[in-house]
């Protein structure tokens, strides 16, 4: 019997006690299959830094044609319409639109992937549903769960395939932790989660109000959201700080690792969640998102709970944004860049790490920000998509499970404000016994636009 503290297990184990794995997943997808077919009509609503990296990995694994892009600033739309004549095979410049109503309308497109901050994803995937395209939309689906209960029956009205950009599911080595830790029974019972991000990702300026650039279109970018008073360029991080855009970093790092929680261990609805937490440190700025959380996810027999800080150090630095799944036989450690399993007692521990695909896609190294531990996954999330279009199945991340990931953040930071456990009810679409937490679920829309119905969409 081994009895060796699980840390000096660890601390063995990483001088070289085992070797790296990576085996099963890279000969489940064949890159060229797609690629003699009748090209799909693509267009873009979101040309900002990873909507339009979602866009150049759909480029690389499948015959395409980008007919049209769509974004409120004309400088970023300019530029990426350069780089997808210089990227796709036709060398054409996409048709640009300001207004993603008109561009589906005038484009017939066989795919919409839409890369817009979350206060949009709900309308502009009902839209492009509406019109005929199947759907590729980025995490968190939406900014409330009535809207998200609302794509999902717009998926199934439709008949078509969304995919939700959660490729954790696609992700080479956590695919392969899945098969060979998780179902092949290694970690035993499992009854216990725990989820983190200790990133310092929270943007906390005070800058000053300011006119609106001649290149965006403020009024549109804001759409059904509040609008706030202007005080510079919104995307990239800036959005993300308030929550009249998003859900903080619940809503953008959390509903990552609870869908592959969720999907390593086939979880639905939690039971009950509960959430406290608020700002404690990073008092000085506009930022109005919580720095410090913590919220417990309850199923059967397991609780699966997440922290954030986005301050300090993170308790373990090699997996400052992860998930441990504990079991009765051992502990699995993961993240987007590696795995660990430990066992607990006799057997070796087993290291997982992240693929890069960067000689066989070489084009990864020049673009701007790309992130390169995600793209080989972001690839095989586009050719899962694909799959499901050509077959008339569900992709990985179908739209109704990325709905599950999504409500189940959103409500942890209902939780929070409301300081008090919700027990929410997909069937009746309300918090039980909550009338309060029940009239949250759909926010008000700014202006004449109009909230999305699941019942009449």
């Amino acid at each position: 019997m081994n009895n060796q503290p699980y840390q000096l297990k660890r601390r063995n184990f990483i001088k070289g006690a085992t070797a790296s794995l990576l085996l099963s997943s890279v000969g489940t997808y064949g890159f060229e299959f797609f690629k003699d077919e009748k090209p799909k009509r693509v267009g873009l609503i979101g040309t900002g830094w990873y909507g339009t990296s979602d866009l150049f990995k759909l480029i690389q694994v499948a015959n395409v044609e980008v007919i049209s892009l769509c974004d409120v600033d004309s400088n970023f739309l300019n530029e990426v319409a350069e780089l997808v004549s210089e990227r796709q095979k036709n060398g054409k410049k996409p048709k640009l639109y300001s207004d993603y109503r008109e561009m589906l309308k005038k484009s017939d497109l066989d795919i919409v992937l839409i890369g817009t901050p979350d206060h949009w994803h709900a309308l502009m995937c009902i839209e492009a549903l509406k019109s005929g395209a199947h759907v590729y939309v980025q995490k968190p689906i939406s900014v409330d769960v009535i809207e998200g209960e609302a794509m999902v029956a717009a998926a199934r009205k439709y008949n078509k395939v969304v995919q939700v950009g959660t490729q954790r599911k696609s992700t080479p080595h956590l695919i392969d932790v899945k098969k060979q830790i998780v179902d092949a029974g290694l970690l035993g019972k499992v009854a216990h989660v725990e989820m983190c991000c200790y990133y310092h990702m929270r943007a906390n300026g005070n800058p000053p109000l300011q006119p609106v650039p001649d290149f965006l279109d403020y009024e549109m970018w804001t759409g059904p959201a509040p609008l706030r008073p202007y005080d510079g360029i919104p995307h990239r991080r800036w959005w993300r700080t308030f929550k009249e855009y998003g859900n903080g970093i619940m809503g953008d790092m959390c509903v990552h690792m609870l869908d592959t929680v969720r999907w390593m261990l086939d979880l639905g609805w939690p039971k009950r969640i509960s959430s406290e937490g608020g700002i404690y440190v990073q008092k000085d700025g506009k930022s109005n998102i919580s720095d410090t959380q913590t919220a417990i996810f309850e199923y059967d027999d397991l609780n699966c709970v997440w922290q954030h800080r986005s301050w300090g150090y993170p308790a373990d630095p090699e997996y400052p944004w992860a998930f441990i799944i504990y079991g009765d036989k051992g502990v699995l450690k993961g993240s987007t860049m590696q795995a660990d399993f430990i066992p607990y007692g006799e057997g070796e521990p087993l290291h997982f790490d992240v693929l890069y695909e960067k000689e066989k896609y070489p084009e990864d190294l020049v673009e701007k920000d790309n992130e390169l531990n995600a793209a080989p996954a972001t690839r095989r999330h586009m050719i899962n998509f694909l799959e499901a279009i050509k077959n008339g199945t569900r992709p990985i991340a179908d739209i109704e499970e990325g709905h599950i990931s999504t409500a189940s953040c959103i409500l942890a930071n209902m939780s929070m404000d409301l300081k008090r456990p919700l027990v929410y009810d997909p069937k009746t679409k309300t918090v039980v016994n909550d009338q309060e937490a029940t009239n949250l679920l759909e926010r008000t829309y700014r202006g004449t636009w109009v909230h999305p119905n699941p019942d009449t969409v």
